[in-house]
Order: C-alpha cells, then structure tokens, then sequence
C-alpha cells in the first residue's frame, strides 16, 4: 500500500493507523501547493479531489477520505479492535463520532487556516469550535478515550485535527481532560513514530 500524506494535515490520522497495525505501507509526501508527489506524478491523477489522504492498494484501487480509509484499515485486522464489528451499535456509534470530528473540528477549523481573513470571522469560527471542545471535555472527563476504555481510528483522527491548535493560538491546556488525552495519544509508540517519520519526509 501507499500513503499519500502531506505534512500537518490530516493524512496522519491514516499513517498512524497503519502504524498502529504493523501493516506494510509506503509513505510518499505530496506537495499541497503544486500538487506534484515525490516520486515525480501529478496528485490529481491520483486522486482528482486533489488533496490528502489517498491510499492506493494493492489491487490499484485508490481510496480517499480519512473516516473511510481509518476503518477500511482497522476491518484489515478485527483483532485488532481498532475499530468495533460491522454491523455492531458500537460500530454505529464510532461512525457518530468520526462524523462528529469531520464536520465539527476539522471543518470548523479549517477556516483558521486561511490567513487573509479578517479577525472577526476567526473570533467566530474559534468560538465555534470552543464549544464542540466542551463537548470533548466533558465525555473525556469521563474516559480515556472516545469509545471508552480503549483507543480506536477515531482518538487518531481526532488527535490529528486538535493538534493543529497550535498554528491557531490556541492553548489547547484551557481544556484540562482534552490536553491530558492528547498527551496520551501523542505518547503511543506508533504516534511517535509517524510524526517522527513524516517529520524527516517533510
């Protein structure tokens, strides 16, 4: 398999994935500003959406976005239980929650990237997304993780997009129980080594 990731995005929550599994992958970086990949290809040809994730597997088929990819990988290995049983209410209830983190946190953060506009929208898009913050808090204050005692796709791909509080300003330490999770999170072995690995790609 192959892992077209850019450094930053949300492509990490799929290459911790795959870390978390011990599956075989290849990572090859992907610039967002030209679109051009590092073993010379045009990303839109690709993936014609023209952004990371991409997975390409072993039988040429090319999967995109990040909910999909994370339990297509945990389905992979059941065992793993990195992702409940499909057809499961528990099954059901991680979809909620990567829905959830899709069009809540990262959606809602995404607009902070953008450095042309002006200070009050991101006032607004911030105290959007503080509130979907209180929400995290107050089920983490509860459990460890997402689902409950154990660690799934979902603690990745949220870890992924709430790590990005500190290209905003945000100190994420204003939330007590979401800055003890993320340094849960950030301290498995196979977080380490993603970051660590898409840091000497970058």
């Amino acid at each position: 398999m192959k892992l077209y990731y850019a450094p930053y995005t949300c492509s990490l929550s799929p290459h911790i994935v795959l870390r978390e599994l011990g599956l075989p992958f290849e990572l090859v970086r992907v610039d967002n500003k030209t679109k051009q990949t590092a073993d010379g290809r045009d990303f839109r040809s690709i993936n014609p959406k023209g952004y990371v994730a991409a997975l390409l597997l072993e039988n040429g088929q090319v999967l995109t976005e990040g909910p999909a990819i994370v339990q297509y990988l945990a389905d992979l290995q059941p065992a793993s239980g990195l992702a409940p049983q499909m057809g499961s209410w528990e099954r059901v209830r991680l979809q909620e929650m990567l829905n959830f983190i899709a069009s809540e946190i990262h959606a809602g953060a995404a607009p902070l990237f953008n450095g042309e506009l002006p200070e009050e929208a991101k006032a607004y898009f911030r105290e959007k997304l503080f509130t979907r913050f209180a929400l995290l808090e107050a089920k983490l204050g509860q459990q460890d993780y997402l689902l409950g005692a154990t660690f799934s796709v979902a603690d990745a791909y949220l870890f992924t997009v709430v790590s990005w509080c500190k290209f905003f300003a945000i100190d994420v330490n204003r939330w007590q129980a979401l800055s003890q999770y993320m340094r849960r999170v950030g301290s498995r072995p196979a977080v380490q080594a993603a970051l660590r690995a898409e840091a000497v790609q970058a």
